[in-house]
């Protein structure tokens, strides 16, 4: 997942980016460059990627034994490690010199980010991720197994969902069980559940609620988490408890072919936004053009979201390795709603979808 050769492409990249350094802190720039799944504490953790020279991680003395058995001990960094009297930041300032630009983890605390600016006075701070984003969209054969070995977790969990889902249970005891499913699927981490009934499917990021499911109602249910080795699952399907209302049959089938025509959109050389758009024409041909109120898909690896997004505007085109949700939705105030989400990758020759369990309405 995370090979000691990743570390010099960053650093030709930022180089070739005109950056004299990347400051990666704790969250998914750091874990993707070193593999170091880090604590973000108030102590600065932080690898220094010079755009020339070594490497190295500032570390507090007491996460330094976490440091040294993490995937990062393999990559030969030196582990700088600080005492609580240091001042961090001034020893990464000293060691850097005076770089004219750097750029900084995308999820960097804003306490991180002004306190270098303070060591650092007269540099430019930019985003570490516009020199990561390449990187981090071209997924590798084993990260596109990573993330396949996920969407199959997750096809199990909504294997189980027909099971949970029945009149007078609330969605919070349908999302209870769920979250224990994810667990019990080999995910690290529950991300997120959202089970949605009724009214609350026309909120495309509804929670979950005390809300009692009553007969005859959809729900739509959008669940994912982390394998350990940090890759993410993110699948929508929508069911109905009962027979559904005879309008929501008639637009759900409309939101299946809009996302099969996305799905077989995908090949190298087309934009992003084309995708969305074989998405959202056919949604807006039956009518249902102001109920799609959102982007048609994000990009997934080491974080739920992360691009490339599938969305009007996106000119950027499908490269094999590209891996994002294709999760068109409809959704209609106070009444219901509906999502139906696969992860699809990119390929040489079209597209993969990583998650495979029906996409017909499930009628339980």
């Amino acid at each position: 997942m995370y090979p000691v050769s990743r570390l010099a492409a960053v650093q030709e990249a930022t180089a070739k980016a005109g950056l004299d350094a990347l400051l990666l802190t704790p969250g998914p720039d750091l874990r993707y460059v070193s593999g170091y799944d880090a604590k973000p504490l108030e102590r600065l953790t932080c690898l220094v990627v010079p755009a020339s020279g070594e490497a190295y991680m500032m570390v507090p003395r007491l996460e330094l034994p976490a440091a040294e058995a993490s995937p990062a001990s393999r990559l030969g960094l030196e582990f700088v490690a600080w005492d609580e009297t240091d001042d961090p930041y001034a020893i990464a300032a000293a060691r850097l010199g005076r770089p004219a630009r750097v750029g900084l983890a995308d999820r960097m605390w804003a306490m991180s980010s002004l306190r270098f600016r303070a060591a650092l006075p007269g540099t430019e701070q930019v985003l570490a991720g516009s020199v990561l984003r390449e990187l981090r969209m071209r997924k590798s054969p084993a990260e596109v197994a990573a993330l396949r070995q996920a969407g199959e977790a997750i096809d199990g969990v909504h294997r189980q969902v027909p099971g949970l889902l029945r009149a007078g249970r609330t969605e919070r005891e349908v999302a209870r069980d769920i979250a224990e499913a994810i667990l019990a699927s080999g995910h690290a981490t529950v991300d997120f559940v959202i089970v949605a009934s009724g009214p609350n499917g026309a909120s495309p990021h509804h929670d979950v609620s005390d809300r009692v499911i009553q007969a005859g109602e959809p729900v739509v249910v959008d669940i994912g988490g982390a394998l350990h080795n940090g890759y993410c699952s993110d699948s929508t399907r929508t069911y109905s408890v009962g027979e559904p209302p005879a309008e929501f049959a008639a637009y759900y089938e409309v939101l299946r072919q809009a996302q099969d025509a996305a799905c077989r959109a995908v090949r190298p050389g087309v934009s992003c936004e084309s995708i969305d758009a074989a998405a959202r024409d056919v949604i807006a041909a039956a009518g249902h053009g102001d109920h799609f109120v959102h982007r048609t898909g994000h990009g997934i690896g080491i974080e739920t979201h992360e691009e490339p997004y599938i969305v009007a505007g996106n000119g950027e085109p499908m490269e094999p390795g590209f891996a994002f949700s294709v999760e068109p939705g409809i959704y209609l105030p106070g009444r219901h709603g509906a999502r139906i989400e696969d992860i699809v990758v990119c390929t040489d020759g079209g597209y993969e979808r990583l998650n495979n369990t029906p996409r017909e309405l499930v009628v339980v």
